[in-house]
This record gives C-alpha cells, structure tokens and sequence, in this order.
C-alpha cells in the first residue's frame, strides 16, 4: 500500500488509537484538534478548533484521507450542531483540495427502536432526541459531500478511561432487570480498528458500503453488565434503577464482519476483563 496522507478531525481517544495505527503501518498522519500537545508522539499536530472557520483557514494540508471523529464538547444541541454539522462543513470548506475518501464517525443514536428489535444500516432512522437528529444531519453532509464517503454509525463506547459502568458498579448500584434494556457497546481499540480496516480495504481498491454499523457481537441486557461486572469485581449490587435512557434495540454488525472485520473485544466480558486487569 502507498504511504498516504491522512488527516484525523477531531483526533480525541478514538482518533489518536487510530493514528497510532496508521502511523506504524507507514501512513504519514495529522491530527486535528485545539490542544495539539494531548496528541501522541508520530501524529503531527494541527492546531483548530472545528466551530471556528477562522481558525482552520490556511491551515489544513493537502490529504488523501480525511477522517471526521470529533466530539461534541456540550451535549445540547448548540453542541451537536457545532460539532458534527458546522465542524464538518467548516474542515471540507478549509480543504486545499478534495481527499479520496472520507470517513465520517455517527452513532447509533439514530436509532429510535425501543422494542429489543435487531437494527442494522437498513432499518428506519427516526430519532426523536435531537443527538440523532443532528447526526443524521451530519451524515447526509457527508454522504452528498462530492466526495466519496462512508458513514460508521458507533454504538456505546467503552474502553480505557471510559469507566462509567464499572464505577457505577463500584458504588452499589446496578440496572434493574424489568423492564429489560438492551444495550450495545464497542471497545475503544474496536472503534480504531475499524476505521483502519476500511482505510485498508480502500487502499486495496475494494468497495466500502455507504454506511456500516459498528457494534461488537453480543447486544446485552444493560443489568446482565451490571451484575457480571459486580461479581468479577467480587461486589454486591445493592441497588438497581431502571435505565433511563432512550430506546432499546440489538445492533446486528453483520455487514461489516461480511467485510472482513474482526473483532479485538467480541463481547462486553472480553472487553471488560481487559479493562479490569489494567
């Protein structure tokens, strides 16, 4: 494979795991975001600030691949939009000339289910929170960009740093088993591995799906988690709430296994045991 220029939008956690990556495999990668001196060594820094075109004017260089994996820095949905609609109009804007590809991460957030159905990148988005509205917003951006483009819609992730869960369970407090909530994760490492295998299968000249959904192989009831976490963990759950959050669905990633892909964290037992032992 040529040695590509590839730059990562909003290179937080995800983007700098994937940078690493494409670093070692030979890629020459720059990293976009307002702290430069949070990135890794091997991803040269890029200064800018995605809501503030100004700040990106003149700076971006030439790249055969763009990846677009910001944050939102406020979840409401000023944050949203300036994250995910703005950002990516304002870093396509400031581009001295089109990449290749580019990769827009979304979230399975644009799914509404809430019956433990299984969704996959055919089923219906109509997400009633504005994060999947906005996101589906962002996507379509992406996708009728001129460029050619591909969506991974992430489910929860989950990885090191990423302790909700686990220090929820250190307290006592579990998810309650009725009503039943599904959920679906991805591990951090996943997330990158991902990505990489797709900019791989580009590289190769094979085709990439317009959207694919990236989740591990094991959607689980949310208090499933929650008491194999507290029994790893040697603790008591001593108290269970019902989840509050929207939907309840089973993500299906059978496109993107189809592809080629395998996970590093199949399941949420595999991937926690990892971040347990660390």
């Amino acid at each position: 494979m040529h040695k590509q220029q590839i730059l990562i939008a909003g290179c937080g956690d995800v983007g700098s795991t994937l940078g690493l990556a494409l670093v070692a495999a030979g890629h020459n990668v720059l990293g976009l975001r307002r702290t430069i001196n949070q990135l890794p060594a091997g991803i040269h820094g890029i200064a800018g600030d995605l809501a503030q075109p100004a700040s990106l004017a003149g700076q971006l260089p030439a790249c055969d691949i763009l990846v677009y994996c910001a944050a939102a820095s406020s979840h409401d949905e000023a944050g949203y939009r300036a994250a995910y609609v703005d950002g990516l109009a304002n870093v396509l804007a400031a581009l001295p000339v089109q990449p290749h590809l580019l990769l827009f991460t979304s979230s399975s957030a644009v799914y509404q289910q809430a019956d433990h159905s299984w969704v996959d990148e055919s089923s219906p988005t109509e997400p009633e929170r504005f994060s999947g509205r906005i996101m589906l917003q962002a996507e379509q951006r992406a996708l009728n960009s001129g460029i050619p483009a591909t969506v991974v819609r992430f489910s929860g992730i989950y990885g090191p740093g990423r302790n909700h869960l686990i220090n929820q369970v250190r307290s006592g407090l579990g998810a309650a088993a009725t009503p039943a909530h599904y959920s679906n994760r991805i591990h951090r490492d996943d997330c990158a591995g991902v990505l990489k295998h797709l900019i791989d299968r580009h590289l190769l000249g094979k085709p990439l799906e317009p959207v694919y959904l990236a989740s591990d192989d094991a959607p689980a009831a949310l208090h499933e988690v929650t008491q194999w976490l507290a029994d790893e963990l040697g603790l008591q759950i001593r108290e269970t709430r019902p989840t509050r959050r929207g939907g309840s669905k089973r993500c299906r990633n059978t496109r993107l296994k189809a592809c080629g892909y395998r996970f590093i964290y199949p399941d949420f037992r595999s991937g926690y045991r990892a971040l347990l032992q660390d």
